[in-house]
Parts: structure tokens; sequence; C-alpha cells
């Protein structure tokens, strides 16, 4: 038996009479992200970029000259996992700033959420010039967008993989972990005291999104559902919507497809608001 399946056959039964102490373990392990190295095809890219340390001492990368992207990555992610992006966008004339979110690579902290990575997407934006797109995958997509609730300006967003709904993931999470009922309740209850905000709230259906969008999903995604992606398209007005039949939750970053999408929305040019591909 592994770590994961004794962990979930722990919470089956010991969370039934103990929901509380059940509850703070998983939020423990909810909340902390495991460092794992670059694969050997992001090395070139990490070689070849400009290390910043921003205040606060949030960490990020920089390439390129010209109008500036800034880029997040998801949970347990890292800036050069957008490596086919970065190379397209520099070549296309961009400065590229990609960060190390919070508790991860660089960046100082031991936890880290989707409110704490917003924060950084506005701290960031706060010590560079404006911005022309921010560009999010997977809970960096979910921050990018809370992050423009919380004030950040750009004239694009884009979106990749994204969740519309924190509190899908976190009863995702716990459904997944076999916790009980009591426990369940305990541990959202638990994640929302931590970041300060009802999870209820982190929902898309109630935000404000008004710059050009692209949302970006691949129907064969097995960690967020392509269900999300026509959730946030319905949300957001100004936004298009490109549905991938292949590329899973990490090779769509890579794709043709992706990257023509972003430099047609981040160059101004327009695309139907709804294509497959």
């Amino acid at each position: 038996m592994n770590g994961l399946s004794w962990i979930r056959g722990v919470n089956g039964t010991l969370g039934w009479v103990a929901p509380q102490w059940a509850a703070n373990r998983m939020h423990q392990l909810f909340m902390t992200p495991r460092e794992l190295p670059p694969r050997d095809w992001e090395l070139p890219l990490l070689e070849n970029a400009e290390r910043l340390t921003l205040r606060f001492g949030l960490s990020a990368l920089r390439w390129g000259q010209g109008p500036t992207v800034l880029l997040m990555h998801g949970w347990e992610g890292r800036p050069t996992q957008f490596a086919s992006l970065i190379q397209a966008l520099v070549a296309a004339g961009h400065t590229v700033v990609a960060l190390d979110g919070p508790a991860h690579g660089r960046s100082p902290g031991d936890q880290a959420n989707v409110v704490l990575f917003a924060r950084a997407l506005l701290e960031a934006a706060a010590e560079l010039p404006p911005l022309r797109a921010v560009i999010g995958h997977s809970m960096g997509g979910a921050s990018a967008m809370l992050a423009v609730q919380m004030g950040l300006h750009t004239e694009t967003l884009v979106s990749i993989a994204a969740p519309a709904r924190i509190l899908a993931v976190l009863r995702g999470f716990a459904s997944y972990m076999r916790l009980p009922p009591k426990a369940r309740s305990a541990f959202i209850r638990r994640v929302e005291k931590e970041v300060g905000m009802r999870a209820a709230s982190l929902d898309v259906a109630l935000y404000q999104l008004e710059m050009p969008g692209l949302i970006i999903h691949a129907e064969d995604d097995q960690f967020v559902l392509v269900k999300e992606s026509e959730l946030i398209h319905q949300a957001w007005f100004d936004s298009r919507l490109l549905r991938l039949k292949e590329g899973g939750h990490q090779r769509v970053l890579a794709d043709p497809r992706t990257i023509e999408a972003v430099l047609a929305l981040v160059s101004g040019q327009h695309l139907s608001t709804r294509q497959s591909a």
C-alpha cells in the first residue's frame, strides 16, 4: 500500500470519529506543494533566463524585450513548463516574465493557495511595465481571474486548463481523499479560514472580467474537467473558447493551436467566440 492509499484508508475510518483531526491533516496536505524538478527539455530555457527578485522575495524569470506578458504556472508547476509559449512570445517581440508562485521554486513560503497566487500576480504587476497579457495555467489561471477582481490591470487575459469554481476543487479533493461528511465540511471551513474568503465566492460566475480573453482546455484533461471551461466562457462576455480534443492537463501548453491562439489574442487579432480543434 502506497502512502496516498494509506492516508485515504485512515480518512475513511478515523475521519468518522475524529473529523477535525482528519480535516486538519488534509488541510496541511492540500496547502503544501511538492517541489518537482524541471524536465530536460526545460533546461535550455532556464539557462537563458534572467532571474528577478521582486518585493517580498517573490522570484521570477524574464526573457526577451517588448510589451510585457506575465505568466503564472499551476499547482506544483514551474515557469519553464511554458517553454514553447515563452519562445513564441519572445520571437514575436514580447518581454515574458514568469513567476515562481508562493512556496514554489525560489519564491518564499511553505504553503500556497489560489489567493496567495493572485496576490503574487498583483505584487509582480506593481513592479512591471503595463501588462499586455496575463497567462495562467490550471490554478495559475484561476488565480489570474481572481487577481483581476482584486485590482490587477492587463490588456488581455488567458486561462489554460483552469477551474471555474474553487469550491468544486475542494469538494473533489475531499471526496478523493475519502473524507467523511463532517470531516469534509471541517476541511473546507479550515481552508476558508486560511485564505480569508468563502470558497463559494471564488467562482468565475461572480466575477467581472471585462478585458478580451482566451480560454483553452483539452477535452481529455483528467485533472480539471473540460466543463469548467464552458462555465468560464459563459461568465466572460468578451472571451473566446478553444477546446482541443487532446492535450491533457500539461501537453496543452505546448500545442501549436494554443500558441497560435495566444499570439493572435496578444497581437490584437480577433478569433471566433468558440473553436474546436
